[in-house]
């Protein structure tokens, strides 16, 4: 139907937004990309109960996309046959006073999954390279040395910024994490029908917010920004998968087929008993056969 490694970005020095189209070139019908969501959310499900049996390795996802994007669908239907126990799912606002007294890493590292789980981060610590980059004013409540005003965030701060990015989640992978970093690409016009639709259609009123028009504004210098979070932190350690997002069947089967295949790399594996808990097993079955009804 589709090959992942088309859309997975694991070396970002010529990455250019440009080359990636925001919809599939081959149209494939709706009624076979939901199929393929619902094979790959059962196989990602099982993955997750053996992970969690498994207990020595995690999975981190992340979702990054403009506003009316398709973030929250996508994550719901990765995670439809997903036991919620092993699973935790944060979505990230702006910084209460609390997390700007920390660095920018601080709130994004308490989220990420202990072993045996699956964490899923609904925006992330790239919005301190996309949000902030586009707004360079906010720097201002981090309290970070020689930041005065939004004019003293240089080359070389935002350099430093990839570089704490590449180096935090290069440890995150030392450590047993794989990380997934999905950017779902949709194309201004398809963002425009989404805004109209929350405005014309009235059960989904609640979805519109007036500040999202105006972050519409900015689209050319968050396009600028995505290019540049992408050249500067693609790894194979952590890559990012560019997703045409124009029409959501088309990410939520990228995105469900992506998680698949990794957890299918992963291949996670029912931990064997020790010596002294399997020998228990036959007297345990024993006691309770002797149970009285």
């Amino acid at each position: 139907m589709f090959n992942i490694s088309d859309f997975r970005i694991t070396d970002g020095g010529s990455f250019k937004l440009k080359d990636h189209p925001t919809r599939l070139d081959k149209k494939i019908p709706k009624d076979d990309l939901k199929d393929s969501v619902k094979e790959d959310a059962e196989h990602i499900g099982a993955f997750q109960e053996t992970l969690y049996a498994e207990n020595s390795r995690s999975l981190l996802l992340l979702f990054q996309a403009m506003d009316a994007g398709g973030k929250d669908s996508c994550i719901a239907r990765v995670l439809g046959d997903v036991n919620p126990q092993g699973c935790r799912v944060t979505s990230f606002k702006s910084p209460t006073t609390e997390e700007l007294e920390h660095d920018f890493l601080w709130r994004h590292a308490k989220a990420t999954p202990s072993t045996g789980m699956f964490g899923v981060h609904n925006r992330s610590h790239y919005e301190e390279v996309l949000v902030v980059k586009v707004h360079p004013e906010y720097l201002v409540g981090q309290h970070l040395p020689g930041i005065r005003s939004g004019q003293d965030a240089d080359k070389a701060f935002w350099e430093a910024r990839y570089a704490s990015i590449r180096h935090f989640e290069e440890h995150l992978a030392r450590q047993g994490t794989t990380i997934m970093k999905f950017y779902l690409h949709m194309g201004r016009d398809a963002q425009k029908e989404r805004f109209l639709e929350r405005i014309e259609e009235r059960e989904k009123n609640w979805k519109f917010n007036m500040g999202d028009l105006k972050e519409r504004a900015h689209w050319d210098a968050y396009m600028d920004a995505y290019e540049a979070a992408i050249r500067n932190t693609a790894t194979p350690a952590a890559p990012w998968y560019v997703i045409p997002a124009d029409k959501q069947w088309e990410s939520r089967a990228i995105a469900c087929r992506a998680v698949r295949e990794q957890l299918e790399i992963m291949d996670p594996k029912i931990p064997e008993l020790g010596t002294k808990a399997a020998q228990e097993l036959p007297e345990a079955a024993m006691l309770l056969r002797a149970e009285g009804n």
